[in-house]
């Protein structure tokens, strides 16, 4: 069994890098949006290992299957598991679907693999056979996956490149509607560098005026852990849209003073709290409970993109707007994305 490795990651730019950048030359390629997963099969076992060092095997068996079924030889892979699902469109990935699929429970798991089965997409080659190939720069890797993983059939699939700057900005805003988050650069001729932001990642950023709903104490017991954050739907719901977190120590505990006049209280004067959701990835927490607000003060807050009727992410606070009128914070103001069919992003 091959030594599974830190994942090589990106660091985020404003835009698509240009070929005469000193970094170049590039090879450009969709940002998939899915777990991050390593995998090693060594002729017998597959092994599949998130980005976290967190074992994902159990959770895919019909990865597992297709790994030891197709794969013609011992290799180390790196790429990301989706969930494909049927939209108004064509297919897009469901990150909801996906995250089902972590589960403690086996039944459960078995069950999803066959209602949504997941599809890896390889993107890059550590090992094939007995040669270790991550010292030798990512053209001469890329070429090494195409001719392993390129016969292969679905649900393994090889993610497309270009060396066109036109082509990745075309693709940063079209694949979006397939469900993609955004374009990643790859210098082709840097060495597989685990834990070290060597790539560039171009995601989509957005804004948008959102209002304070409650708080989450942080894990430490004092001050603001994460701050939820409402939009207004079409009925006059305010619906629970996601989070704001990342403060610093110094902050969480202003931030408790400042959203103190507008904490919920009951006739003792003790402030109100309400169980929230739980997060899959964060199963030890046992407390999911926020201080409630009054809806009266908003934020603005830059995101990427929506799943569903919430943020996709962990969205980053902007600024206060004291000008804005809690009620207008509606979903009217999020960009929509023209739907575009998974199957053309996999040709």
């Amino acid at each position: 069994m091959y030594e599974i490795p830190a994942p090589m990651l990106a660091k985020s730019v404003p835009s698509v890098p240009a070929q005469d950048a000193a970094a170049g030359p590039f090879s450009y390629e969709p940002k998939w949006d899915g777990f991050r997963a390593l995998v090693s099969w060594d002729g017998e076992t597959v092994e599949i290992g998130s980005r976290g060092a967190k074992p994902l095997t159990r959770y895919f068996p019909e990865l597992v299957e297709a790994f030891a079924r197709l794969l013609p030889e011992p290799c180390l892979v790196d790429g990301e598991i989706v969930v494909p699902t049927e939209r108004p469109g064509g297919q897009r990935l469901d990150w909801e679907a996906l995250t089902q699929r972590i589960h403690p429970a086996a039944s459960r798991v078995a069950k999803l693999s066959a209602e949504t089965p997941a599809m890896f997409i390889a993107f890059d080659l550590l090992a094939r056979g007995e040669r270790d190939l991550q010292a030798e720069p990512f053209s001469a890797r890329r070429a090494q996956l195409v001719e392993l993983f390129g016969p292969l059939p679905h649900p393994l699939h090889v993610t497309r490149t270009t060396d066109e700057q036109a082509v990745a900005e075309r693709w940063l805003e079209e694949f979006e509607g397939a469900g993609l988050d955004g374009v990643i650069a790859k210098p082709l001729a840097q060495p597989y560098a685990p834990n070290k932001r060597t790539m560039f990642k171009i995601k989509h950023a957005r804004t948008a005026d959102v209002v304070a709903l409650g708080y989450r104490v942080h894990k430490s017991g004092q001050g603001v852990g994460s701050l939820l954050v409402g939009l207004y739907s079409d009925d006059g719901q305010l619906m629970n849209v996601g989070g704001v977190a990342a403060w610093s120590n110094a902050r969480r505990l202003e931030l408790v003073d400042e959203l103190a006049p507008l904490v919920e209280r009951d006739d003792d004067g003790e402030a109100l709290t309400q169980q929230g959701e739980k997060s899959r990835f964060t199963p030890t927490r046992s407390d999911s409970s926020f201080v409630r607000l009054r809806p009266e003060k908003v934020l603005e807050v830059r995101y990427d993109q929506l799943e569903g009727w919430r943020f996709r992410h962990t969205v980053q606070f902007e600024r206060w707007r004291p000008d804005r009128d809690p009620r207008s914070c509606t979903y009217d103001q999020l960009e929509t994305v023209s739907a575009y069919d998974l199957g053309d992003v996999l040709d």
